[in-house]
């Protein structure tokens, strides 16, 4: 392509609305131009970009024997209804778009397609010689986010591969999970990106196990934690560790202290002068469940530790039928507002006691009477412990379970994992934390779509029995902006060279020099026909003007004949390191043969 017949506006200025360095110079660039809030045009260097990252992730899918194909766009809602997720996806999440058509029916834009391709099985798939199958696509989706943001990172529109597996048993389903682990693997790799594969919350999207894969990179929404011996590696969502020792109790006896303006743990220990791991903090939330019932949770944990809000809402989900519900729409720390709605008096807040009285609450049709107490495992073995006495301005020391406060029934696990913790699997091991881009998301799905939706195979003893799924997810435009977001300098983008758009730009110096473009020309032609993609910087700009573009969007090797000609050579740049060779004309094609396949394999 030569570049003066390219649809091509580069940016000097930084557009403001673009937060990260991939965003900024993927707009700057002229890859992306923005059509609306978390709605981009992919424009011609962007979708070659795109193309190969789909055709890395096509060569390993259909490597494993999946088939792919083309799902709707447009779900009808009542799938949603029978999986049970239409509320949860509209309400709690609140990310899909829902319509009404003209006859009044329901509709949904796909942010996934679980609930499809489970009814296509159901529909087509009645005996276990069927299976084990998997189906895939690569096709756009949906999501409303709250807040559209870094570019193609977090936007209402992108491009995504999503794949399910239907199987007999969980041996089957396990044997998929692991191809696709090293399917994803292996499209990171070609795809030229350090990543790490991490244990992960399974969401919305259920399951018994998950796992992400993450870009490495500093602007990264999510935080990995791992050890250095490669044994351990999580979302912090997800991550387990050991917590802190705890430290000796200075109080022996039970007694009630004023304790004025200490409403934060760090506050207290102060004025106690005692450890945090000695104090008990009760943290309050707010649950709604898909029914309606809004239920007032008090979580009682170690003072050190916090409350993981997604390791919670997954204990809260398990604890729905108590309220006659499915799922969770709705986790909040509840603020005055929302207080004022069902507080039949004011809340000690920052004293409350594990035993705070439920008679706070004024229950309700929609508000439960009673406080959902859990206790996290940190907090089940203190005694002699400080916490809240439910009265402003005092704690209790010295407190023990079973004896001043009843230990609450449930025992949960909910603590935040952090840098620094020692390892579960290995004490001599700490935490270690790094910043991720999520480009990669495989479930062990079990039977939850099929038993919800009835969708079932007969088994070889002739037993109606329901499907065993997985589904694998890689999102392809996220993966390319990633790819920005880890390598990049002052200058501009530095493309991993199996995705860049082109392999090489020719950039020829002044187009009025009858040799420099005679030579460009010839490189030009025969570069591409042997399979070197290649840019013709034709334009009539000044030669300045041309190398910063070609440093701006990022092409692997810069070919400039200038200066050397007279000795029959070209300039070879290398974008990456900025490396500069003079090599004769002859040898350019061969020369850059050898570098990119070395790059990509």
């Amino acid at each position: 392509m030569r570049l003066s017949q390219m649809l091509f506006v580069t940016l000097r200025e930084d557009p403001a609305e673009a937060e990260i360095p991939s965003h900024k110079l993927l707009l700057r660039a002229g890859y992306i131009r923005r059509i609306g809030s978390g709605i981009y045009a992919y424009l011609p260097l962007m979708w070659r970009v795109l193309k190969k990252v789909s055709q890395i992730v096509r060569e390993e899918m259909d490597a494993t024997g999946a088939q792919e194909c083309l799902l709707p766009q447009l779900q009808p809602a009542d799938l949603w209804r029978e999986s049970g997720r239409w509320d949860t996806y509209t309400q709690a999440e609140g990310i899909m778009f829902a319509m009404t058509d003209r006859q009044q029916r329901e509709l949904g834009l796909g942010p996934t397609h679980e609930e499809v391709i489970t009814t296509i099985a159901k529909d087509m798939i009645r005996s276990y010689r069927q299976l084990p199958l998997h189906l895939y696509q690569i096709q756009t989706k949906f999501r409303d986010e709250i807040r559209p943001r870094f570019g193609l990172m977090r936007g209402r529109e992108f491009i995504m591969k999503d794949g399910y597996s239907f199987h007999t048993n969980e041996e089957s389903l396990k044997k998929t999970y692991q191809d696709m682990a090293q399917a994803y693997s292996n499209m990171l790799r070609r795809s030229g990106l350090q990543f790490r594969a991490v244990d992960a919350d399974s969401g919305a999207i259920g399951g018994s196990g998950s796992q992400e894969f993450m870009v490495l990179a500093e602007a990264g929404e999510d935080e990995v934690l791992y050890t250095e011996d490669g044994q351990y590696a999580a979302n912090v969502e997800k991550a387990v560790s050991m917590p802190a020792d705890l430290e000796p109790s200075p109080f022996a006896s039970f007694e009630k202290r004023e304790t004025p303006g200490t409403e934060t743990i760090d506050k207290l220990c102060k004025f106690l002068k005692c450890s945090p791991t000695q104090v008990v903090k009760n943290v309050l939330y707010q649950a709604v469940y898909d029914n309606g019932i809004t239920v007032l949770v008090l979580v009682s944990i170690r003072g050190d530790q916090d409350v993981n809000q997604v390791k919670l809402l997954n204990e809260l989900t398990k604890l729905a039928g108590n309220y006659q519900a499915k799922t969770v729409l709705f986790l909040t720390v509840p603020d005055a507002e929302a207080q004022r709605k069902w507080a039949a008096k004011s809340l000690p807040l920052g004293y409350m006691a594990p035993d705070v009285a439920d008679d706070y609450i004024a229950g309700s049709k929609e508000v439960n009477s009673k406080f959902l107490r859990l206790v996290d495992r940190t907090a089940v073995d203190l005694t002699n412990f400080v916490t809240g006495s439910n009265e402003s301005g005092y704690h209790v020391v010295g407190a023990n379970w079973n004896k001043e406060f009843p230990l609450p029934a449930t025992v949960v696990g909910v603590r935040t994992a952090k840098k620094g913790d020692r390892a579960v699997h290995n004490p001599e091991q700490t935490l270690q934390s790094a910043r991720g881009i999520e480009v990669g998301h495989i479930f062990q799905l079990g039977t939850k779509y099929s038993q919800a939706m009835g969708a079932t195979y007969t088994s070889e003893q002739g037993e109606e029995m329901p499907f065993v799924m997985g589904c694998y997810g890689v999102g392809v435009s996220r993966l390319a902006q990633s790819a920005v977001e880890q390598s990049y300098d002052k200058d501009g983008i530095i493309w991993p060279v199996a995705i860049a758009p082109y392999h090489a730009i020719i950039s020829i110096p002044n187009i009025s020099d009858a040799q420099q473009v005679e030579v460009a020309e010839k490189l030009y032609a025969e570069l591409n026909q042997s399979g070197i993609e290649t840019l013709l910087d034709d334009r009539d700009e000044r030669a300045g003007v041309k190398f910063k573009d070609a440093d701006l969007i990022g092409i692997p090797y810069r070919i400039v004949p200038g200066r050397s000609l007279k000795a029959g050579k070209v300039e070879v740049v290398e974008r990456a390191t900025h490396k500069s060779q003079e090599i004769l004309v002859d040898e350019v094609n061969s020369t850059l043969k050898q570098w990119i396949e070395a790059a990509i394999n």
